[in-house]
């Protein structure tokens, strides 16, 4: 059975051979991951079965890349409604309960119609009921505190909070490159 082309994205680590990224899972599409292995800016780590021609030349298509040159990470993630959620785990902070992304809303502990701001440290994921519960008021005031106080994530912290959350797909050749909570084979 033949796998779709599309069904074949390449697993792409930086130049120490670490994913550049857990959560989302550092993904290129087939064409792109081509193209960088045409213009030599990536080294093949693994191939699928599938191959494809051209006129001048067949080649198998990388499920596993590696940058030629290393990318750092940046030092301060960006403030969006993703990272919140990632940094508190997708779990409400006032109930607990996980939740995927799109069930999850965040809540400001210091409303903002009191002043309060917009920032890691005054922001949590939410679940709906909590959220509406909590209402208008301060989070002390609803006795409604979280389970965790707030706070700008590093990147490092980030990318460990996104490792819990492995994709529905890996491909047996991203096994290697991804320490995901799993028990090691003791041979």
């Amino acid at each position: 059975m033949t796998v779709a082309i599309n069904a074949c994205p390449a697993l792409v680590l930086n130049a120490d051979f670490r994913p550049l990224s857990y959560f989302p899972l550092s993904l290129w599409s087939w064409h792109d991951t081509v193209k960088a292995v045409v213009t030599e800016r990536v080294n093949v780590v693994s191939v699928y079965d599938r191959k494809i021609h051209s006129p001048s030349f067949s080649l198998h298509l990388p499920s596993v890349i590696s940058l030629k040159e290393y990318i750092g990470m940046q030092r301060q993630p960006a403030f969006t409604r993703f990272n919140v959620f990632l940094r508190d785990r997708f779990a409400c902070q006032y109930c607990g309960l996980a939740l995927p992304a799109h069930e999850l809303t965040f809540d400001h502990l210091i409303p903002r119609s009191r002043g309060g701001r917009t920032t890691w440290q005054n922001v949590v994921a939410a679940c709906a009921p909590c959220n509406l519960r909590k209402g208008g008021r301060l989070a002390r005031a609803a006795n409604m505190m979280p389970k965790r106080i707030p706070g700008q994530p590093s990147m490092h912290e980030l990318q460990e909070n996104g490792r819990q959350f492995p994709p529905n797909f890996l491909h047996d050749s991203w096994r290697d490159f991804l320490y995901w909570d799993t028990e090691l084979d003791p041979y």
